[in-house]
């Protein structure tokens, strides 16, 4: 159980964040002022990590979590249509939209997609081994 908690950890939100960690790391060695320390396509990365992760991870479980699997499908699928029209609104950008608000609502998003990740993989790391479809 904890084994499949430490790999979506490692895997899929190391991974996801990968974009946010570079761009903070880009930002301490720039001049101040030259780059934005958070950017909103930063996050809509990182929760489209997470949604795709999600998706994928659900499909090799069984008949029995069917409802389940249906659900949250749907939830992630719903989360990265949100993600696809705010990076669109993103990158229309100039003064037609308000950046720091665009980049709040990612950063939520992203914090619920991490809660929502999560509790799959807490579900999916507790169906014992032998109800897993072969890959």
């Amino acid at each position: 159980m904890r084994s499949k908690k430490t790999k979506w950890l490692i895997y899929t939100v190391l991974v996801g964040l990968i974009p946010i960690l570079a761009r903070l790391m880009v930002w301490f060695v720039t001049k101040e002022g030259s780059l934005e320390l958070v950017s909103a396509s930063d996050f809509v990365a990182f929760g489209l990590v997470l949604h795709i992760s999600n998706i994928n991870e659900i499909e090799h479980y069984s008949e029995e979590e069917e409802r389940w699997k249906t659900v949250q499908n749907g939830i992630s699928i719903l989360f990265i249509a949100f993600y696809s029209i705010l990076l669109a609104v993103n990158l229309i950008g100039g003064d037609i939209i308000d950046v720091k608000s665009i980049t709040v609502c990612t950063i939520v998003l992203s914090i619920i997609s991490f809660g929502i990740s999560y509790t799959v993989y807490d579900r999916v790391s507790k169906i014992p081994n032998s109800v897993e479809s072969p890959r």
